[in-house]
């Protein structure tokens, strides 16, 4: 099986992370990266035995190639590999009417030189909305929480860890026009029952009249420790009748690393695809 040949396009923490995922890709290859003039000719760690350029053309069989330079010379550089007739796949962060005239002036470059592109291909934009989108697809009568990172109640979180059973304790909280939201982050002592301290918790009265969630994390240490992103979605149903559905989504993680490999996921769809710009979706 030929494999795709893939240029990475900078290599900055997104990059880096690209050329690390397609060593170990099944389907894809690392052609090669391209730098700006000036950067260390050497690659880093296992990567080293593969060229450095400053320009796509000195690389050899080129068929796609993943944007990974700072959001504000996306387009640029996009626009310049599509006149060379490779497609690309890009992630760059903007928001609102700017995200709509980046994607719209990309699509107008793709079909131009009749090639294809895939924009909005990591974590947020890319999965994320994907992500809200099919919570609301779902519970279409509701609201959703969503925040990032949920600012740290040293209270609660010491009320929490004096429970019985309970060997630490970290609590988070959010407001909302909706109300109050508590998310618990408990590390159980051996042979303590989760049940039990979700009992101990609701009969608290700290956390009274407040939406609380509670999760078991196996070591409470490797979430202080985190410096990646956390992330909270919670979709809450609104019914006249009948149970109310609730869907959530609570995750810690690298986003430079899934937004890599969200990027991998679209390169491997780019042969099927028609020329012109396509929105990022699973399944594309």
């Amino acid at each position: 099986m030929t494999k795709l040949q893939v240029a990475v396009i900078g290599l900055g923490r997104l990059g880096l992370a690209c050329a690390d995922a397609l060593l170990d890709d099944s389907e894809l290859a690392l052609a090669g990266v391209v730098r700006q003039p000036g950067a260390p000719a050497a690659l880093p760690g296992r990567l080293r035995r593969f060229s450095v350029a400053s320009h796509v053309r000195e690389l050899e069989g080129v068929r796609a190639a993943l944007v990974c330079v700072p959001a504000y010379a996306v387009l640029g550089v996009a626009r310049e590999l599509l006149q060379g007739r490779i497609p690309v796949v890009e992630c760059a962060c903007f928001e609102g009417q700017a995200l709509q005239a980046h994607h719209a002036a990309l699509g107008e470059a793709a079909d131009h030189h009749r090639v294809a592109a895939v924009v909005g291909a990591g974590w947020d934009p890319g999965v994320l909305p994907l992500l809200r989108n099919a919570f609301e697809m779902l519970i279409p009568r509701g609201h959703t929480v969503f925040h990032r990172h949920p600012g740290l109640h040293l209270h609660h979180s010491a009320a929490v860890a004096g429970i019985r059973g309970v060997k630490g304790a970290l609590t988070g909280k959010y407001r909302s026009d909706n109300g109050a939201s508590h998310y618990v982050y408990v590390e159980l002592e051996h042979g303590a029952e989760l049940a039990q301290v979700q009992a101990a918790i609701a009969a608290d009265p700290l956390f009274a009249g407040e939406a609380t969630q509670v999760f078991q994390v196996a070591d409470l240490s490797e979430m202080e420790d985190d410096d990646g992103l956390g992330v909270v979605l919670d979709r809450r149903g609104h019914a006249a009748h009948g149970p109310h559905q609730s869907l959530l989504l609570e995750a810690r993680f690298d986003p430079t690393a899934f937004s890599a490999r969200v990027m991998l996921d679209a390169v491997r769809k780019l042969p099927g695809l028609h020329r012109g710009a396509h929105r990022y979706a699973l399944g594309l």
